[in-house]
């Protein structure tokens, strides 16, 4: 049978892979645990106070706007291709 976790490891690993931005996979990694673990203590620790709101709305919006700068590098990408591309033609 697994190592048995205090109870402060628990919330401690719940507030980290709901505010890290990290994936779960990489947090249970790092963590030394399962990922069905780590989801089960999610699930028990959803409705508790773990996570202000406020740290969960923060993360969140990092998350978000991770999203976007991902987008926004690879459109910029998009357009130094074209630019090389229509600078090579000629008229």
């Amino acid at each position: 049978m697994g190592l048995k976790r205090t109870d402060e490891f628990r919330k401690d690993a719940v507030r980290i892979a709901l505010t890290s931005g990290l994936t779960r996979k990489q947090v249970a990694d790092d963590l030394g645990v399962g990922m069905s673990t780590l989801n089960k203590w999610i699930t028990a620790h959803r409705d508790t106070d773990v996570v202000s709101k406020e740290d969960l709305s923060l993360a969140q919006e990092n998350d978000r706007l991770r999203r976007e700068n991902r987008i926004l590098k690879e459109e910029r990408e998009i357009l130094k291709k074209a630019t090389q591309f229509f600078a090579g033609q000629k008229p």
